[in-house]
Formats: C-alpha cells, structure tokens, sequence
C-alpha cells in the first residue's frame, strides 16, 4: 500500500511539474509578443498642437502616482508628451486640441487609481 502511494505521489508531482513549465512557457511567449507590438503615434501638425500645465492633487510618491499619471496620459491618442513632477505638484502636456481635450485630459488623470485620489486644478491651457 506504501508502494502505491508512493507511485500515486510521484506521478501527481510530476504531473504538476510538467504542467506548470508548460505554462510558464506560453506565458514568456505571450511577453515576447506583446514586446513585439510597437504602438507608433501619430505626427502632429503644429497648427493643433496645444500644451497645457495644472496642478495635481492627492499625489503621495514619485514612483507610484507621478509616474503611473505621466504613463496613463503618455498612452492617450492625440498626446505628444506628458510630464508629471512630483515635486511641484503639477503636469505639462503636449497634445493635438483636434483629438484630446482638456476636459479629456482632467477626467483621465482623475479616474487614475481608484477614481478618488488625485483632484485636478489650475488648468492652464
């Protein structure tokens, strides 16, 4: 009865084994992919270019609010470059006024994290 336990134990392992290194794999394949996707922005002519500076509320840390708001406006259509300093509370960005607006530009920094946490003001455009 021992053997055969043994045996089951052994086999379930392996099993467990083999099966997780097939999907650790497909998960590095997945990566690979996603890596390979380029996202290219558009050129925006100069006559629609806009840049806007305001004031972010309700940030506590450089690495985790700063940088997670500069990447969320850096991924919007129509935004050339997105800068958000810590230190000063506040954030420029370069954006084509024909795609994005500024209204745009203030509901997605508000909606970052949980929605509750960073206020908008001082909109300069």
């Amino acid at each position: 009865m021992n053997f055969s336990k043994s045996i089951l134990t052994l086999t379930l392992a392996s099993l467990l084994f083999v099966s997780c290194k097939e999907k650790t794999n497909e998960t590095i394949l997945d990566s690979a992919s996603e890596t390979n996707v380029l996202k290219v922005k558009k050129e925006i002519a100069s006559t629609n270019l806009q840049t806007a500076s305001f004031t972010i509320e309700g940030m506590t840390c450089a690495i985790g609010c700063a940088k997670t708001i500069q990447e969320e406006l850096n991924g919007l259509d129509g935004v050339q470059k997105a800068a958000v300093d810590f230190e000063k509370n506040s954030a420029t960005i370069s954006f084509d006024k024909t795609i994005i607006t500024t209204k745009n530009i203030t509901t997605v920094v508000e909606a970052t994290g949980n929605g509750k946490t960073y206020k908008v003001s001082n909109m300069k455009p």
